[in-house]
């Protein structure tokens, strides 16, 4: 049994985890500001490119290299990982006049990003089922709740810090959280001791002998994968690109701006906890098909917002983030429950495909917007990949039943063995 302080840890690195994860794109004004970094759109979007490379190569990897060195070892390389981004990312502040220099060391932070949040996030939701045995999906839904909320909060701080003329404080702040979680993590015991009784027990861990013997991965995880890497451009759309719509297209300041991408993850952390609540009177499955109806009607709407409307600009992104909340979760649920004997493959399968999306919206949208296309014109094209995204919707859950939880485990098989031990 894990003790309270272990506990403790895992759920305050998850709060830190979606602070450093938000906090590049919580700066977006900054980088782009000719009086700082000044970027162009391009620049500023090829600056992910690092990160979703290293994103997706650990996400991949992330279960071989947990079975090889520990899962503890795995979680501390990450939080190193997320330690250095950050670093980076303070330091290149003393190198704006020198903008190659600058540059160069903003790639070296996101690609040290995406490493930290490859290794981290998955170990983070072992160690938070092999800790509550008999609650996985309560602690699960904990743990995905916290990491929204440092999400939410990201912007605010760099609003907060922007405002008294530091606003390299946020990075400064995740930096020192980081190193305190390392020095805190280090002497514990941190064992993901669900997946040592499994082994013990010679439980299925989700692997059949096919798929051991290297057979073919099954159709329908393709199909998870397109919805997945759709959702990642929507949401990335949003989430990368929403300050700089509303400073540029809306008139937005720097304060109100942040307040938008605030009101964006907040609604992306609150719908997944209101769908998870709500699950036995409004069906996953339900939310599932209406959430791309609701992100398809945000699109169109932060379109067609009219100049120096920024308070609607943050009601409409509010609305966008509430049609993304629940829909890459449940991705993972219905893979996980379909496809019983690959639930790792499928949950790394899909975030890697998340992470695909990530990188297309995160760097394809800079030229665009290079080359004259209004960011209006980019929020309005994606409706029509929200709309693509409902269809597949239909293809991934139409003919079946919700899953039990909407925030999935990391391995169903052990989960369901400790729940009733």
């Amino acid at each position: 049994m894990a003790s309270r302080t272990e506990t403790t840890v895992i759920y305050a690195a998850g709060a830190a985890q979606g602070i450093v994860l938000v906090t590049f794109p919580a700066a977006s004004a900054i980088f782009t500001d000719p009086d700082r970094y000044d970027l162009s759109s391009t620049q500023y979007g090829s600056m992910f490119l690092p990160q979703v490379v290293t994103a997706v190569t650990t996400a991949l990897l992330g279960a071989h290299l947990g079975r090889r060195f520990g899962t503890k070892r795995v979680y501390l390389a990450g939080l190193c990982a997320g330690l250095v981004s950050m670093t980076l990312l303070v330091l290149s502040q003393l190198f704006t006049s020198e903008q190659s220099v600058a540059y160069a060391m903003l790639l070296l932070a996101t690609a040290s990003l995406g490493a930290g949040f490859g290794l981290t996030v998955p170990a983070l939701n072992t160690f938070t089922a092999a800790f509550h045995p008999r609650a996985v999906d309560a602690s699960i839904l904990t743990l995905n709740a916290l990491l929204g909320l440092g999400t939410m909060l990201a912007p605010v701080f760099v609003a907060v810090f922007v405002g008294v003329g530091l606003w390299w404080g946020l990075p400064l702040m995740s930096a020192i959280l980081l190193a305190i979680l390392l020095v805190i993590s280090l002497p514990l015991p941190l064992q993901a001791q669900a997946q040592a009784q499994t082994r013990k027990s010679g439980v299925n861990t989700g692997a059949t002998g096919a798929t051991r013997a290297g057979a073919g991965l099954p159709a329908r995880l393709w199909v998870y994968a397109a919805f997945a890497v759709v959702y990642g451009l929507c949401e990335t759309v949003n989430g990368n690109w929403a300050q700089l719509d509303m400073t540029g297209e809306l008139g937005a300041s720097t304060t109100v701006a942040s307040l938008a991408l605030t009101a964006f993850w907040a609604a992306v952390t609150g719908g997944r906890v209101l769908f998870a609540a709500i699950q036995r009177w409004f069906p996953a499955r339900w939310a599932y098909h209406l959430l791309p109806v609701v992100l398809t009607a945000a699109f169109v709407i932060i379109s067609m917002l009219p100049p120096n409307a920024p308070a609607l600009g943050v009601v409409a992104f509010g609305l966008a983030g509430l049609g993304c909340s629940a829909l890459l979760p449940l991705t993972i649920s219905f893979g996980q429950e379909e496809l019983t004997a690959i639930p790792a493959t499928v949950s790394g399968t899909v975030i890697a495909c998340y992470q695909l999306g990530y990188g297309i919206a995160a760097f394809g949208v800079g030229p665009l917007h290079a080359h004259g296309i209004s960011l209006a014109t980019v929020f309005g094209a994606t409706a029509a990949v929200a709309v693509a995204m409902g269809l597949l919707s239909f293809l991934v859950a139409g003919l079946r039943p919700s899953p039990a939880a909407i925030h999935p485990r990391p391995n169903p098989a052990i989960a369901a063995r400790l729940r009733y031990k």
